[in-house]
């Protein structure tokens, strides 16, 4: 993995060395080394099972969220695949170059009638295999707007709704509990029915790593009801904002008169890499550069986050602090920017009535931030008038004030995705 414009930001030797330590944490991100662990002689290895491909007649093969070309590209060149499908984000370019797949590029994070067709394209395979075949299902963050058949609403409604969990800060998990009670496939429909055995290698952008909320849990059981459903509409005032549709959905399941997500799997189910693999690589680059490390786990509202961390700033010279995991941001702006670039500008504004010499750094092992086109943003410490910075958050436009100051990290569309990682190095 590369950072686009390495040379730019690396204007100093802290900075350069941030930067490497955080090159380390995308490279670990990539899926061929998970893979490569539990894939032995034509041979899946998992915790709870193992299977012998060449006991089952054809392999087919199901990919999809923004690793899934990536981890597609290693199972092919190690496994005899008779076809598959591949589903990745539309602005995203295939690293997988063979007929054998069919490659759809679908729409994130907002579905589109792209991820409809996906779906679709998904569910006629898989009605088509026979009980001696065997299904390699490969799952990443990304593939619950990647791959959408909406249930009881329009594809309109879906996108509201998605608009609006976007917007109000609502979790991953509370996200993902409303969609699959909008889905023919989500909460572990999409394998209820499924004739033949298989398998599903998952790679975490999750805090807790639960199977259920990685992309919505599509070939897992779901813990979650049409009530909880409801609950969270409720939770975040959601009810005047949505169409009536989604509501009368809601309470017709609540009520038992729409059938409830699978509450027991159909298959076996593997997380293969989580955003913790990253931290680990990163602290032990850090310690070979002769840095004192901590790893810090982030999450929920960003604010607290950045509290959190600033409180955690190292006193000592050769000390840095490894992060990662995933903030909510409430979006009340209608600027640019993303949660990582967020985080570090609140960083930034919490550190002005301090001399702390530090630099601070946080990225989307995606490669996209948000609605811009970078991954993340670098910055040390630097006097700046808090108000200034206050003007930029109430936009949610950190973008822009990275874009005036510098800062900001391209790498481009990754072709993986474990959440975020970041830096605070002294």
């Amino acid at each position: 993995m590369i950072i686009q414009n390495f040379r730019e930001l690396a204007i100093n030797s802290r900075k350069k060395t941030a930067l490497k330590i955080l090159i380390t944490g995308l490279d670990t991100a990539f899926p061929e080394k998970p893979i490569k662990k539990i894939i032995k002689s034509n041979k899946i290895i998992t915790q709870k099972k193992s299977f012998v491909l060449s006991a089952f007649e054809n392999v087919f093969l199901i990919s999809y969220g923004k690793a899934a070309d990536s981890m597609t590209k290693t199972i092919n060149s190690m496994l005899k695949i008779k076809a598959g499908i591949i589903v990745i984000p539309e602005a995203s370019d295939s690293l997988v170059k063979t007929k054998k797949f069919k490659v759809i590029h679908s729409g994130h994070p907002i579905p589109n009638q792209k991820s409809v067709m996906a779906a679709k394209s998904i569910m006629h395979l898989l009605e088509s295999v026979k009980k001696k075949d065997f299904v390699i299902f490969l799952v990443s963050g990304g593939g619950s707007s990647l791959i959408s058949l909406p249930r009881g609403i329009t594809l309109t409604e879906k996108k509201n709704i998605t608009n609006e969990l976007l917007k109000c800060g609502a979790t991953i998990q509370e996200f993902n509990c409303v969609r699959k009670h909008l889905s023919k496939i989500k909460g572990g429909m999409m394998v209820e029915n499924l004739q033949c055995d298989g398998v599903a290698l998952v790679m975490s952008d999750v805090h807790d790593n639960d199977l259920s909320s990685i992309s919505s849990g599509c070939t897992y059981f779901d813990r979650t009801t049409f009530q909880d459903a409801k609950k969270i509409i409720m939770k975040y005032n959601l009810s005047h904002k949505i169409p009536k549709n989604i509501l009368k959905h809601f309470n017709a399941g609540a009520l038992g008169k729409i059938k409830e997500t699978p509450k027991r799997s159909k298959i076996t189910n593997q997380v293969i890499s989580t955003n913790n693999d990253c931290l680990k690589e990163m602290a032990k680059k850090a310690k070979q550069l002769g840095f004192t490390t901590k790893i810090f786990s982030i999450s929920g509202n960003i604010e607290l986050a950045s509290k959190k961390l600033v409180k955690l700033i190292p006193k000592k010279k050769n000390s840095c602090v490894i992060f990662g995991g995933e903030t909510t941001v409430r979006v009340v702006g209608i600027g640019k920017g993303g949660r990582n670039q967020e985080l570090v500008l609140r960083i930034l504004q919490k550190l002005q009535n301090s001399r702390d010499d530090v630099v601070f750094a946080s990225l989307g092992t995606d490669g996209i931030d948000g609605n811009t086109k970078h991954a993340g943003a670098i910055i040390e410490n630097f006097p700046i008038s808090s108000q200034k910075i206050s003007k930029y958050l109430k936009n949610n436009d950190s973008n822009s004030f990275f874009k005036k100051y510098g800062g900001l990290i391209k790498t481009g569309y990754t072709h993986t995705n474990l959440m975020d990682i970041g830096i605070i190095l002294r």
